[in-house]
């Protein structure tokens, strides 16, 4: 007599109520930190020569909430290369330098 394996079911997220006064911000630098028992994320956004950069959410989190965040945006990462293509993250130098170095001066042409 075979018998159906039992159905496994995915626990659901928990429905998201956005306030309708949520201030959206754009971020392009985090200062990450760190206690025994929490992970500190500074998030802020920095605009080239310009200093110091403005820090607009400080979100506190256990390690095991940091790792399972972890694990979401390492997965979200991957559906959205699948979908759009790698993201190519410059090599020796930092995403701060990539951004925000001086820009070279232009070169003049030879004159002739």
């Amino acid at each position: 007599m075979s018998s159906t394996p039992p159905r496994t079911t995915l626990p659901q997220p928990p429905p998201l109520e956005l306030p309708s006064d949520l201030l959206i911000e754009y971020v392009n630098l985090v200062r990450i930190a760190h206690s025994p028992s929490e992970l500190v994320f500074d998030f802020a956004h920095l605009l080239p020569g310009e200093s110091p950069a403005r820090v607009s959410s400080r979100i506190v989190m256990s390690p095991l909430g940091a790792k399972l965040f972890h694990r979401a945006l390492t997965e979200n990462l991957a559906r959205f290369e699948s979908a759009f293509g790698e993201i190519h993250v410059p090599g020796d130098s930092t995403l701060a330098d990539h951004l925000f170095r001086p820009h070279p001066p232009p070169t003049n042409p030879p004159q002739t």
